[in-house]
C-alpha cells in the first residue's frame, strides 16, 4: 500500500510541476496521435449539445413560426408578439419539400399595440405578414414596427444576412423604433428565413451573367417589395450578406435611397482568385471565424488594433481568434507591403479545409449538411450556435438556436446563390471595392413624375463593423475612400455652384467597440445608438430638401 501511494505521490508531483514547454509538446503528442477518448473531447468541444438532447431537438420538430415567436418575445416592451402562420408552420417533409405559401386569413396575425403605459417610448404598433410577389410560390417575410399617431415621414428597411432571419435583429427593433416619424421593416431574404423557397435556377452560362442572375434574385424581389409597399424612399440596412445585396440593389434601382448603411457587409476587398478563376481554390480564409469565434471573449475584450474608434497603424485583421488558430502569413506579408495604410484593403486570409473547399465549390450549402444529419442536426448546428450567442444569457442563447436549426433545416433555395456571389473563402467573385464608389452616382429612369432622366446626387453610405470583426475593416476604410474620389470627380464636374452644394455623397466608418461580425447583436445598445443618429441625420437633410 505505502509503495503504491509513494508511486501515486510521485505521479501527482510530477504533472504538477510539469513545465510549459512540456505541456505543449504533450499537447502537440495528442493532436497528432489523437485517442479515441481525445477525439470524442474534441468533437465535444467543437459541438456542445448532447446527443439525447440534440435528438429531443430533433423529434420535438419546433417549426419556424413558433421559432421565431420565441425569439421575438425577447423585444422590450411587447408582451404579446404578432406572429403570422402562412409559411413555417411545419418542418420540412419527408421529401424535403416544404407547403406552398397560403392566403387563408387565419393564418395572419393581428397587430399588436403598446400603449404608452407599458411603453415608455410608445406607443407602437408592430405587425407581422407574409408579402406576396409576382410568381410562383414568392413571397417576403415581413415584421414591422411603426409609431401610433406619427406620421410615417421615413423608412429603415432591414436585410439580414447568410442564412438567417430577421428574427436577429431582436435586440434592435425596440431600440431604432424610437425615433419619431419612422417605421421600421424587417425582411426575410427570398429563399431564406421564413420567405418562401423557390426553386432557385440560374440560367446564365457566362461568368458575370451567373453573379448578376444570383444578385438579381434577391435585389429584384425587394424591389417588387418596395413597389408593393408604395414606399418611395427608405433608408436600408444590411448586414453581412445584406450588406452585399443592399448595394448591388443600390446600383440596380437607382433613386430610392437617401442613406445606405452596411453593418459588417462581406465582399468588399478583392481577392485574385475569386476575381480571376472561374473555380477559384484559395486555401486561406478568415471566414472560419464565423464558426470558431467565441462571441464571450468577442464582447469581453477590447481589441489593441483600435484606438478611439480607429484602425491603428499597423493595419491588421481585428481577431486573433483564427481558423484552428493558424495566423496567415499572408495577412502578415499584406500588412508589411501596405506599410499601415488603413485604406488598403488586405483581405487577412487563413487555413480553409480543402474539404469546405470542395463542398463550396459544388454548391452544397453547410445547411445540406444539418437536413442529411437527421438526428445529428441539432448537435452539428450547436457548434455554431453555441459560440455565436455564448455572450447573451442562457434562454435568449436557446431561443436563437432553436431558431437557427428551424431555418436551417428547411429546404435549401436561397443558399444556393452564395457560391455564384463569393468564392471559397467568402471572397466576392464581382468585389464591392469595384462598385460602391458608383452607388448615388447613376442615372435615374425617367417616370411619370420626371418626364426626363436624372442623374443621382450621392447618398452618404455608412460601414459598421465591431471592433473584433473578422470581416476585413480595411476593406470598409478602401470603400471610403473610394466614395472620396469619386465625389471629388464629380463636384470638379460639376457645373453648378448649387450642384456642389446639394451633393450628399459621402462615406465613414464607425466601430463599435467590443463586438465582432454580429455587430447589431454583440454591441446591440450602442449600434441601436449609431443607427438612431444616422436616422436623424437622414431626417435632417430630407427637412433641409423639403424648405428649398
Amino acid at each position: 500500500m505505502a509503495t503504491s501511494s509513494a508511486g501515486g505521490d510521485t505521479t501527482l508531483n510530477s504533472k504538477t510541476q510539469q513545465s510549459p514547454l512540456a505541456s505543449q509538446r504533450d499537447k502537440v503528442a495528442q493532436a497528432n496521435n489523437p485517442t479515441p477518448a481525445t477525439r470524442t473531447n474534441r468533437f465535444t468541444q467543437y459541438f456542445p449539445l448532447g446527443y439525447k438532447d440534440g435528438f429531443c431537438q430533433w423529434w420535438a420538430n419546433v417549426s419556424p413560426a413558433v421559432a421565431e415567436h420565441a425569439v421575438l418575445s425577447y423585444i422590450p416592451y411587447l408582451q404579446r408578439t404578432p406572429t403570422h402562420t402562412q409559411t413555417g408552420t411545419t418542418p420540412p417533409v419527408a421529401d424535403g419539400s416544404t407547403p406552398p405559401v397560403t392566403e387563408e386569413s387565419m393564418h395572419s396575425a393581428s397587430p399588436v399595440v403598446t400603449s404608452s403605459t407599458m411603453d415608455p417610448y410608445g406607443p407602437r404598433r408592430w405587425n407581422s405578414t407574409l408579402v406576396k410577389l409576382g410568381g410562383k410560390n414568392r413571397a417576403l417575410n415581413e415584421f414591422s414596427v411603426e409609431r401610433v399617431g406619427e406620421e410615417v415621414e421615413d423608412n429603415l428597411v432591414m436585410l439580414h444576412g447568410y442564412g438567417a432571419g430577421l428574427g436577429f435583429f431582436y435586440k434592435n427593433f425596440e431600440g431604432l423604433s424610437r425615433n419619431a416619424g419612422w417605421k421600421l421593416w424587417a425582411l426575410d431574404l427570398l429563399g431564406m428565413g421564413r420567405s418562401s423557397r423557390p426553386p432557385f435556377v440560374v440560367r446564365a452560362k457566362d461568368r458575370k451573367g451567373k453573379i448578376t442572375e444570383a444578385e438579381n434574385w434577391f435585389i429584384d424581389a425587394l424591389e417588387e417589395w418596395r413597389k408593393q409597399r408604395k414606399i418611395e424612399k427608405f433608408t436600408l440596412l444590411g448586414h453581412s450578406l445584406g450588406g452585399y445585396l443592399a448595394v448591388a440593389y443600390a446600383l440596380k434601382y437607382p433613386g430610392h435611397l437617401n442613406k445606405l448603411i452596411l453593418a459588417s457587409p462581406v465582399g468588399i476587398p478583392e481577392d485574385p482568385y475569386a476575381v480571376n478563376a472561374e473555380m477559384p481554390d484559395p486555401e486561406e480564409s478568415n471566414l472560419g471565424n464565423e464558426f470558431l469565434q467565441d462571441q464571450d471573449d468577442i464582447v469581453n475584450k477590447a481589441n489593441p488594433k483600435i484606438t478611439n474608434g480607429e484602425l491603428a497603424k499597423p493595419a491588421a485583421a481585428a481577431d486573433k481568434n483564427n481558423f484552428l488558430n493558424a495566423q496567415s502569413k499572408a495577412a502578415e506579408k499584406n500588412n508589411n507591403n501596405n506599410n499601415g495604410d488603413k485604406t488598403t484593403p488586405t483581405a487577412p486570409r487563413r487555413p480553409l479545409p480543402k474539404w469546405l473547399t470542395y463542398l463550396w465549390e459544388a454548391n452544397i450549402s453547410p445547411f445540406s449538411l444539418v437536413r442529411w444529419a437527421g438526428p445529428l442536426g441539432p448537435r452539428l448546428v450547436s457548434g455554431w450556435t453555441s459560440r455565436r450567442f455564448s455572450h447573451l444569457p442562457p434562454e435568449e442563447a436557446q431561443a436563437l438556436h432553436v431558431y437557427s436549426y428551424s431555418l436551417f433545416r428547411l429546404r435549401g433555395s436561397g443558399e444556393y446563390a452564395l457560391a455564384y456571389i463569393l468564392a471559397p473563402g467568402a471572397f466576392a467573385r464581382s468585389p464591392l471595392i469595384r462598385r460602391i464608389q458608383g452607388v448615388g452616382r447613376q442615372m435615374i429612369p425617367a417616370s411619370a413624375e420626371n418626364g426626363t432622366p436624372q442623374q443621382e446626387n450621392g447618398i452618404p453610405i455608412v460601414l459598421i463593423y465591431g471592433e473584433n470583426d473578422w470581416m476585413d475593416v480595411q476593406g470598409g476604410y478602401a470603400a471610403a475612400e473610394k466614395i472620396r474620389e469619386e465625389k471629388e470627380r464629380a463636384l470638379k464636374d460639376a457645373s453648378r455652384r448649387e450642384d456642389r452644394r446639394e451633393d450628399n455623397g459621402e462615406g465613414k466608418v464607425v466601430i463599435v467597440k467590443r463586438a465582432g461580425h454580429h455587430v447589431y447583436l454583440d454591441g446591440a445598445e450602442e449600434f441601436n445608438g449609431i443607427m438612431r443618429e444616422e436616422m436623424r441625420d437622414v431626417t435632417e437633410r430630407r427637412k433641409r430638401e423639403e424648405r428649398k
